[in-house]
């Protein structure tokens, strides 16, 4: 969440700023300061009000002291009435205060300056590529194919179960996904994150923390009648340990990882770009979340990035990185570079990693400070895929396919207890 007075202070470059990521920020950031005019106005009335009550309830001290009661009741209705003007004004600073959290919940994280400007995709910058190569004049099959092929995957079984967007994995599909699980915690825990199982659903609150509500409250499964919502990612309940902690810094970096399934309802999705598991309701995730000293953030996003770019040279997959310009940039992130793998079939690259700094975005929302030389200051806090396995499983089927079969990453045989699938 970001500061009123840091807004007031340096109005001017945030809104630059934030137009980066909203061009129509601006009318929301002038009814944040406008809301917040009235607070302090009303503010300094009840301070004003109360100031009277103060001084009248000492009047009355004094008159009961001298004995002189005959004014006393004159001061008590008095003060009645101070005590109901102070309650109208309360109730109105209340409900004030009440709006203005609703839009300050509402804008965006500021882009870090050195996000590029650009309205979609399209605009974003490709910072590396490591392409590899494919056999010439070869048919090469799309995973959904391939899956049906080779008995992987039962995605018309998944949706008489459930419905579009729920795979069912079976056999050797089951058996590469729980591997590619089992990998990336593995590799994870070994580069210093420490294991955790969170739960898979969060209260209100957790999902406000990160920034997921009100931002992605569409894309959200909802249990209403416990107002719980399913994790998209396991970023929300992994950041939310640490909520209204102050921690030592000789603790920080915090580096944590965990699997979970993600839920989205992916709602307006349609079309070729949701075929197979391109895009699904239901899906596996390994995350790394990371709190930071915020002199730190940037270091570690650095090694965060490069983390999961030798989890894709292990895989031997064709990846590209890429940073995101600033109006696809998500709401909570100040900056955020993309992992992508190539498809051969498809003929595109697919999203497998976003990593992201949200600098104190976060931890001002969930209140996550650290303490040093008696002086409070709030984290940064990461977080990146590593990685999100249905394209990375995609890429895997399609790029390694042959008459002989799909060969399997060197990596995963351990895992698997198999090299091909045939």
């Amino acid at each position: 969440m970001l500061d009123i007075q840091f807004i007031k202070k340096n109005l001017e470059e945030t809104i630059f700023r934030l137009k980066k990521k909203k061009e129509d920020i601006e009318p929301l950031i002038n009814k944040v300061l406008n809301l917040d005019e009235k607070r302090i106005s009303f503010q300094k009335k009840s301070n004003s009000i109360q100031e009277k009550i103060n001084e009248n309830s000492k009047k009355i001290g004094e008159l009961f002291k001298s004995n002189n009661l005959d004014e006393v009741e004159n001061f008590k209705i008095y003060g009645a009435k101070l005590k109901e003007e102070l309650k109208i004004i309360s109730e109105k600073e209340k409900k004030v205060k009440q709006e203005l959290n609703f839009y300050c919940i509402n804008i965006p994280n500021i882009p870090n300056s050195s996000v590029p400007n650009g309205k979609s995709e399209k605009d974003n910058l490709i910072e590396k590529t490591e392409n590899k190569s494919f056999l010439e004049n070869y048919n090469y099959l799309p995973h959904w194919e391939l899956c049906q092929k080779y008995n992987l995957i039962d995605f018309k079984k998944g949706t008489e179960i459930s419905g579009s967007g729920f795979p069912l994995y079976k056999d050797k599909g089951a058996i590469i996904q729980r591997s590619l699980i089992n990998f990336f915690i593995d590799f994870n825990t070994k580069g210093g994150y420490e294991e955790y199982i969170p739960p898979l659903l969060v209260n209100e609150q957790s999902a406000l923390g990160t920034g997921n509500l009100p931002d992605k409250d569409g894309q959200m499964y909802h249990v209403e009648k416990d107002n719980l919502y399913l994790i998209p990612t396991s970023e929300v309940p992994l950041t939310n340990i640490f909520r209204n902690e102050i921690i030592n810094p000789k603790k920080l970096p915090i580096k944590i990882t965990a699997y979970t399934p993600c839920f989205r309802r992916e709602a307006g999705s349609y079309g070729k770009n949701v075929r197979g598991l391109n895009r699904l309701h239901q899906f596996d995730k390994v995350e790394i979340v990371q709190i930071t000293h915020p002199d730190e953030s940037y270091k570690q996003l650095e090694k965060m990035i490069n983390h999961v770019e030798k989890l894709l040279i292990e895989l031997e997959l064709p990846y590209r990185l890429v940073k995101l310009c600033g109006g696809d940039l998500s709401f909570s992130s100040a900056i955020t570079y993309d992992f992508e793998v190539y498809s051969i079939a498809q003929k595109k690259w697919l999203e497998v990693s976003s990593i992201s700094n949200f600098e104190t975005f976060q931890a001002k929302r969930c209140n996550i400070k650290f303490k040093l030389n008696n002086e409070i200051n709030f984290c940064h806090t990461l977080n990146g895929s590593s990685l999100a396995l249905p394209r990375i499983l995609a890429a895997i089927l399609e790029n390694n396919q042959s008459d002989k079969g799909i060969q399997l990453p060197k990596a995963l045989k351990k895992y698997t207890g198999f090299e091909v699938i045939n």
